[in-house]
């Protein structure tokens, strides 16, 4: 690999900078065939079964590569207007609405057929002028995505027109580089994606770690010596012999759920005043503090003071999902100010003796197991303020809770390091391979002498 010599220095556009002298310049429609997107109406012909319907959902940012984890089956009628956005193998796709810059060339023959929908771009082109997956990277390139994102158009809903697509600036070095540099940016990504997925597993593993070292300490204790007794709760098994078993509502001195119906209407809600605990703010043994709303700080105070949340309140969710764990809960923070909980999000403040900190450790680390036996709902899952109250609570002394909660922190600190280590090495893999491909679009990278031999071997 060397770098390219002989560069131009009066370069056409100042963003693409000095290309190789022998690289030619043009725009993505001089190698088109045609470039087309998806018709509206397609929902009309979703299936469990029949061909493939790509969205935006099916593109990415960073890949050439469709993500196909997601997709939707449509079963068009033979003869339709969408016959004209049928995919076939090679062909370019863009992003044209919301997540402008997305793009995917198809590497594949779909068995029973494949459509775009009327946000995604559908570009055929010209082999023998331009390589697909050479000017897929160029649009992945620094040089493409910059310019996609400047025009764009629109308000909340950003999009991107067909003739502005068609007009993305091209370098055009010879075929023979272009499927050089293409080759060589699959082989190099392929090795820099498969460090970046090593980074998501070990971030995963160690999320995993983290749950099963929290749920360990809450329900087995520090001691390994300690003498066990069972627990009565089927899923639990044995707990240290001198912790006891009791109700969530016989530890708790008050607690309430938010209010519904006319109670809080949307007009209640201001820029500022008491804060409104809303599910999203309760996660599990930590209070997510963005995403604030409030109410006028008079309304609260004289109509919903009942309905109050002060420091150290225990926070359960009632209501969740498979994301985010009905029964979870976390501690009201010290910060807090004037704040009440919404519908479904539940306050209990605890008997002095009871630790806030350690049962919501203990609620989110079996919030999965009482949501199966106490919560109803299929795609959501509610657990209603009376049966919260009945959820079986393990307790320690409260030497013993305090003792847990000081070593559960520095564990989350330990992990918290491990994780924030990784996600660096994540931002880092993604950085070198962004400029990776905007070098090798460039001609910053010479891979001339890989394609003469290449050439000669053949």
């Amino acid at each position: 690999m060397k770098v390219a010599s002989g560069q131009k220095a009066d370069a056409i556009i100042d963003r693409l900078g000095p290309l190789p002298k022998h690289w030619g310049l043009g725009r993505l429609k001089s190698g088109l065939e045609f470039l087309t997107s998806g018709s509206r109406g397609w929902a009309e012909y979703y299936a469990d079964e029949g061909a493939t319907f790509l969205r935006i959902a099916n593109l990415t940012r960073d890949s050439l590569a469709l993500d196909l984890e997601d997709v939707q089956c449509v079963s068009p009628p033979a003869g339709s207007e969408g016959e004209r956005t049928r995919v076939q193998k090679d062909d370019l796709l863009f992003s044209i609405t919301a997540y402008l810059g997305s793009v995917a060339v198809v590497d594949r023959d779909f068995a029973n057929g494949a459509y775009v929908s009327q946000h995604v771009a559908l570009a055929r082109l010209n082999a023998e002028v331009l390589l697909p997956r050479w000017a897929g990277y160029v649009a992945l390139s620094a040089v493409g995505a910059g310019y996609l994102a400047e025009k764009g158009y629109g308000g909340t809903k950003i999009q991107l027109a067909l003739d502005d697509v068609a007009n993305l600036t091209m370098p055009l070095p010879p075929l023979p580089e272009q499927r050089a540099i293409a080759g060589f940016l699959d082989r190099e990504t392929a090795k820099i994606d498969a460090l970046v997925e090593e980074q998501r597993r070990l971030i995963a593993l160690l999320k995993e770690k983290r749950q099963a070292v929290i749920s360990h300490a809450v329900t087995k204790g520090l001691d390994p010596a300690a003498p066990m007794k069972p627990s009565g709760i089927d899923w639990l098994g044995d707990i240290p012999a001198h912790w006891e078993v009791t109700k969530l509502g016989r530890v708790t001195s008050v607690y309430c759920d938010g209010p519904f119906g006319s109670g809080l209407k949307s007009e209640h809600y201001t820029e500022h005043g008491a804060r409104v605990i809303r599910l999203q703010n309760i996660k599990a043994h930590e209070f997510a503090a963005d995403d604030a709303a409030y109410i006028d700080l008079l309304y609260f105070k004289e109509d919903l003071s009942d309905k109050a949340v002060v420091s150290g309140d225990l926070l359960i969710a009632g209501l969740g999902d498979d994301k985010n764990l009905v029964g979870r809960a976390c501690v009201a923070p010290d910060d807090l100010g004037p704040a009440m909980v919404k519908a479904d999000c539940f306050r209990f403040r605890l008997v002095p003796e009871v630790s806030s900190n350690f049962i919501a450790y203990q609620l989110s680390a079996t919030a999965k197991e009482d949501g199966a036996l106490l919560g109803t709902g299929s795609t959501r899952t509610r657990i209603p303020l009376s049966k919260t109250a009945r959820r079986l609570v393990l307790l320690p002394p409260p030497e013993e809770q305090r003792a847990i909660v000081a070593r559960l922190a520095e564990e989350r600190g330990r992990f918290d390091t491990l994780e924030a280590e990784a996600d660096r090495a994540i931002t880092l893999l993604q950085e070198r391979r962004s400029a990776l491909i905007s070098a090798a679009v460039t001609g910053k990278i010479d891979l001339r002498d890989t394609t003469s031999n290449s050439t000669e071997a053949a």
